[in-house]
């Protein structure tokens, strides 16, 4: 459908083109010929952006769905409880609470604790300052006189030193120091699950004071112990030893590495080690051939001696661990 012409009401004139075609229509082109009736006139451009009225128009939209919301806001909600002082302080102490978390240390020790074992040699009974002192300690460990006489293994045999090892093959392969075991007659390994086993020596390292052992009877599920390079170990670090200091166990005690590649001469003046990890862990006689950890529970040394410059052999705050790339390599096992 044809849409009508739109027409405006102003007193505007005919352009100069429109004379030209009255004059050829034979009629005048005067002001007074143009003014006898209404001028037509072309459509208006359509104007861009706001028409006045239509931005009043949106203005009032805006407005009224601002009201409205308004008046929903503060419209009260059904059910709603006030707060009071007693709910606040129920808030406060639900976000206070915490669920206290497992130290790194207890971590550790239970990923390593199945791979620990307790290690006891049997045979004439030592009389070496360290031998008297273990049986001092596993006898007040066990409620008896610190001088009653040590229990044997066997009709004939004496329980003579106490230490610790650490599996490192599930066939049975443990890592200890080679002064727990030396010279025993017969040595006895306790694993994990109370399961008792006669071992044998199969390797010694005695210039690391290393011995590996071979179990006779294994646990059927028998788990070895994870072992870390030391290369990237520094002060400060925190480790954890793991054994059974004068024989009560499996023992764990906590700390940091304090220094590397010291050096430790023994009492006697017999052997000297060197390379050795410092740390400030506690160990006490038994922890001989523990493992040293980190705090994802894997082997960063055998513990090996403590410091104390009296002839007590307790703990003082220094113990040393040799690195495991030298105990790993006593076992036959490649190097990181």
């Amino acid at each position: 459908m044809r849409r009508p012409g739109v027409y405006s009401h102003s007193p505007r004139t005919l352009p100069p083109a429109a004379d030209e075609a009255a004059e050829r229509a034979g009629a005048p082109a005067s002001p007074e010929a143009v003014g006898a009736g209404p001028a037509l006139q072309a459509a208006p451009a359509k104007k861009t952006g706001w028409q006045p009225g239509r931005r009043s128009f949106a203005m009032l939209v805006v407005l009224s769905a601002a009201l409205v919301t308004g008046a929903a806001l503060w419209v009260p909600r059904p059910g709603a409880k006030a707060l009071t002082q007693k709910d606040i302080d129920a808030a406060v102490l639900r976000t206070l609470q915490t669920t206290t978390l497992p130290s790194p240390a207890a971590k550790a020790a239970d990923i390593i604790r199945p791979s620990v074992v307790r290690v006891v040699s049997y045979g004439e009974e030592k009389n070496t300052p360290e031998a008297k002192i273990q049986k001092r300690g596993r006898n007040l460990a066990k409620g008896k006189p610190p001088e009653a006489p040590s229990d044997g293994g066997t009709p004939g045999e004496v329980e003579r030193g106490v230490g610790t090892g650490v599996v490192i093959v599930d066939k049975g392969v443990i890592l200890t120091n080679l002064h727990v075991v030396a010279g025993a007659d017969k040595i006895k390994v306790t694993f994990f699950d109370g399961l008792e086993a006669v071992a044998t020596i199969t390797g010694v390292q005695p210039e690391n004071d290393l011995a590996v052992l071979q179990a006779q009877k294994i646990p059927d599920d028998l788990i070895p112990a994870t072992m870390r390079s030391t290369a990237d170990l520094r002060p400060g670090d925190q480790v954890a030893a793991v054994g059974f200091p004068f024989g009560i166990g499996p023992s764990v005690s906590a700390g940091v590495v304090s220094g590397l590649k010291r050096s430790f001469r023994s009492p006697e003046g017999k052997q000297e080690l060197g390379n050795l990890i410092q740390f400030d862990a506690a160990a006490n006689p038994g922890n001989s051939g523990g493992p040293l950890i980190n705090m994802d529970g894997e082997v960063l040394g055998i513990v090996t001696a403590i410091l104390n410059p009296t002839q007590q052999r307790t703990f003082i705050g220094i113990g040393f661990a040799v690195p495991i790339e030298n105990a790993a390599s006593a076992a036959g096992s490649p190097p990181f």
